[in-house]
């Protein structure tokens, strides 16, 4: 049995990783905190021509019919480069959906043009009151009770915006009404979808922070190496390499937790929810690790605006609590492994914890 990615989607991972180290810059991502909506239109469109967007779209309907195993890599790059479009939504989310459960007419619509890049992505669960890129998505994809509808941008109204930890993340609370041409699934199937669809916003979610955490690491061992204090590099300060190794530690253990859980749902392996919520744990850990451990070795400098790693600490912020929290996805595997405890309220993501939003 082969325990290692294929050549093909290294290769796949590494050209994304030269794409957005050209087009998703530092300097690109500090434009989305300021620019009105958060994105750039003309990235997403490199990453639609490359094949990124479409790499979960059926082939019959112009993707590359790729599955988590194949995207969990790319996913990951998209997180190195803190990049703001909302690629987990679109792409680990969205496409999946409407070509899993989705009726012919829903996919024959929308998997054509979401392959093409014409169509962005925005996806809500149940207890989650604002979505990331609700302002300029143009297929949003709704949970009301069992039901999962799909319901373009001109349907929608937006009713409040919430600032986010994250500036490139815009996110908004939005009105909107059922109608039975909306509805991807119902009943039973519905909770079938809104469940996979969960799974895997937060496995893309871990993807993205292992990449996150891994540059947020990457910076500090290089500010390490330059910053001098007693006429030495604080990188060879013994308790400036017992936190540097600290950090590297848990984003060594998170990997292939990540990947694991990638493999689980690729192959449709009956703890993959289990696997999911390991996986989501221990990259949130990971990520909150490095942020902390990158604050603390570049001091005061670290804190400011004007220096890029706030980008991606506010971001890793953010994902660490986006698709259900660190605690949450414990006490998920927890009853996955020892079954409900008698009594105890049913399990339910908190909707904003330890702070996306910034009341």
């Amino acid at each position: 049995m082969r325990f290692a990615f294929s050549d093909q989607q290294l290769e796949f991972a590494a050209a994304v990783r030269d794409l957005l180290a050209s087009c998703c810059t530092p300097a690109h991502v500090r434009e989305c905190w300021d620019n009105e909506t958060g994105h750039s239109p003309e990235r997403w469109r490199q990453l639609a021509d490359m094949g990124v967007v479409g790499m979960t779209v059926p082939e019959a309907h112009g993707g590359l019919g790729m599955n988590e195993l194949d995207w969990v890599l790319v996913l990951e790059e998209t997180g190195r480069a803190a990049l703001p479009e909302p690629i987990v939504e679109t792409v680990a989310v969205g496409a999946p959906m409407l070509a899993e459960f989705g009726p012919t007419e829903l996919a024959d619509r929308w998997l054509p043009a979401i392959a093409a890049g014409d169509v962005i992505v925005a996806v809500q669960h149940q207890g989650k009151p604002y979505l990331a890129a609700a302002g300029y998505a143009d297929l949003l994809l709704l949970a009301s009770g069992n039901e999962m509808h799909a319901v373009p941008r001109a349907d929608v109204r937006l009713v409040e915006e919430q600032t986010s930890v994250d500036g490139a993340r815009r996110l908004f609370g939005v009105d909107w009404h059922r109608t039975p041409g909306t509805l991807i699934a119902g009943g039973e199937g519905g909770y079938r979808t809104i469940n996979a669809s969960f799974d895997r916003g937060a496995l893309g979610a871990a993807a993205q922070l292992i990449g996150l955490a891994d540059r947020m690491l990457e910076m500090t061992v290089a500010y390490a190496k330059e910053r001098e204090q007693f006429g030495a590099p604080i990188g060879s300060f013994q308790a400036v390499k017992h936190h540097l190794a600290d950090a590297l530690l848990a984003v060594e253990f998170a990997r292939p937790v990540v990947y694991r859980a990638a493999f689980s749902l690729a192959t449709g392996g009956a703890d993959r929810s289990r696997d999911v919520s390991m996986a989501k744990a221990y990259a949130s850990d990971a990520a909150s690790a490095v942020s902390k451990v990158a604050l603390q070795c570049h001091g005061a400098i670290g804190y400011t605006v004007e220096y890029d790693l706030h980008l991606f600490m506010k971001r890793a912020w953010a994902l660490a609590s986006s698709w259900g929290d660190a605690a949450w996805h414990r006490e998920r595997v927890a009853m996955a492994v020892l079954g409900p405890v008698p009594g105890a309220l049913p399990v339910e993501p908190d909707p904003d914890p330890l702070g996306e939003t910034l009341a």
